[in-house]
């Protein structure tokens, strides 16, 4: 079970954001004040409003005595808090889905195990997130104390962080994905040890990094928008200048470059990343440019703990490690700093 903390600046903004429907209406809410009532609509800033219509529906629902009960969702019975029911369609046969989405529909108990039990995504999350299996892999090698989860979107990762850390940190854009994230948690009996938070993660991580460590971070796990399906085709934007020489199991594709990683370039997310923690793991497409990943770490860099009398520095490494499922490869994922085998003595 995570530490328990008082909840301050974007964390609280968070816990007005997701609403705290056991506080009466009459109170008047605040940013400011730790017991607050349910959220008004002024909280939320233009660019941090979701404007899907069915949010709003369920977020601002009354809860007074004379107000029509909801029913219980897909979570279950004692699970209001956490049930996103109705905030996106659940599919239960492919005639539903839309035809976009059906390849990934096929796919949804190697996305969550418990998919039938109630899981939900959005029409983003069915093409971006990870495998339960492949993000189990990756929740071991990244277990730690605490863990920020960069871009969590409907919480797949999260979910594994969560089964093996003390603590996840979970960021997202979107409140509606960081709801539909809460509910896959509770979902698998983790959403207590998860704090979301609606945030961009270059904004956090440069006030992280700019005020005192008083909250130590040990592993940032980064997994970036890629630039939509067609990564894999080669119709994201690429600089036809650069050396073209993606993964060995992927020599097929065309290759994909760290610069059409979003929302700012692989490269200055990765540094900006090493400011808040040595130790990231970064989630890459399969075809990605294996000479771009190597020159993320300069040849300055030493393992620390290769200093001392009668001890060769050496250069840091980057450990790439494929991510298969069944005979298919699905991404990369690589890790840095102490995540990388035989670089312990880093964290």
């Amino acid at each position: 079970m995570g530490k328990k903390r008082g909840l301050t600046g974007l964390s609280f903004f968070a816990k007005e954001a997701f609403g705290n429907q056991s506080q009466s209406q009459s109170q008047s809410p605040s940013l400011k004040q730790s017991q607050s009532s349910e959220p008004s609509k002024d909280i939320f800033l233009p660019a941090q409003r979701d404007q899907n219509p069915q949010f709003h529906e369920l977020q601002y629902e009354s809860t007074s005595p004379s107000a029509k009960r909801r029913k219980v969702g897909l979570l279950g019975p004692g699970q209001g808090r956490y049930d996103a029911t109705g905030l996106v369609p659940f599919y239960t046969n492919e005639d539903e889905v839309p035809e976009d989405l059906r390849k990934y529909f096929s796919q949804r108990h190697r996305f969550f195990s418990l998919y039938d039990s109630g899981a939900l995504l959005d029409h983003v999350g069915w093409f971006s997130v990870t495998p339960e299996a492949i993000a189990a892999n990756i929740a071991e090698r990244c277990r730690c104390d605490v863990i920020l989860d960069a871009f969590c979107g409907v919480g797949g990762n999260a979910i594994q962080f969560a089964m093996r850390c003390e603590r996840v940190i979970a960021l997202d854009t979107s409140l509606t994905r960081l709801r539909l994230a809460r509910h896959n948690a509770a979902l698998y009996g983790v959403a207590d040890r998860i704090e979301f938070i609606l945030a961009d993660y270059v904004d956090f991580a440069k006030s992280h990094i700019a005020r005192d460590k008083t909250r130590k971070i040990d592993v940032v796990f980064l997994s970036p928008p890629w630039g939509g399906p067609g990564y894999i085709d080669g119709t994201s934007a690429l600089d036809p200048s650069v050396p073209k020489t993606p993964t060995p199991s992927a020599a097929e594709h065309p290759s994909y470059s760290l610069t059409s990683i979003q929302p700012i370039p692989g490269k200055e997310l990765f540094d900006l990343t090493r400011g808040v923690t040595k130790n990231v793991a970064y989630y890459l497409p399969r075809n990605v440019r294996l000479e771009e990943v190597s020159e993320l770490i300069s040849a300055e860099e030493v393992v620390s703990g290769g200093k001392g009398k009668g001890k060769k520095e050496e250069a840091e490494m980057v450990e790439v490690e494929e991510q298969w499922m069944g005979n298919k490869l699905k991404a990369v994922c690589c890790y840095f700093g102490g995540l990388a085998s035989g670089q312990e003595a880093m964290w």
